[in-house]
């Protein structure tokens, strides 16, 4: 499985653009990185709404480890799931990382997350003016990643 894994709740995001130069895969659009980059240069990255394409778990902690799959074939998988390295390598959040992927729940767009997060955390986070800086460089450290995409790069 590569890194493009959908979850089941975002198989809506798969319908293929016609119009659209690059590769349909696994319900979403491939595309190079300066088609993606026109399409985000266009848009205030306040307005944008995150989708996860990574499934995640719990700590005890209360933190989120995001569960990056060791292999992209499923042969591979198979033998290594018995192993003791195991199927996925654990992505570990901190506190602030672990309550932004939270909030993440295709509905809710970047600025709608910068203020919950400040509602939520604001001791954590001071002054609140960072607090839109930190959200935005954490979201595209997960873009970059694949572990996030956004809504308005399919229907933009």
């Amino acid at each position: 499985m590569n890194r493009l894994r959908l979850l089941p709740e975002c198989n809506e995001l798969s319908p293929p653009i016609p119009s659209r130069q690059g590769r349909v895969r696994e319900g979403l659009i491939s595309m190079n990185f300066f088609q993606r980059r026109k399409i985000l240069k266009s848009v205030n990255y306040l307005d944008l709404t995150p989708v996860r394409l990574m499934e995640h778990q719990l700590t005890e902690e209360g933190k989120i480890d995001i569960l990056l799959p060791r292999f992209k074939k499923g042969f591979w998988r198979e033998v290594y799931s018995k192993s003791r390295k195991g199927e996925y390598i654990y992505i570990h959040l901190d506190e602030i990382g672990s309550a932004i992927w939270l909030l993440i729940d295709r509905q809710k767009k970047v600025s709608e997350i910068c203020i919950e997060l400040q509602r939520s955390n604001a001791e954590k986070l001071q002054p609140p003016e960072e607090t839109e800086k930190r959200v935005t460089d954490f979201l595209s450290l997960l873009y970059r990643e694949k572990y996030i995409t956004f809504r308005e790069i399919f229907s933009g």
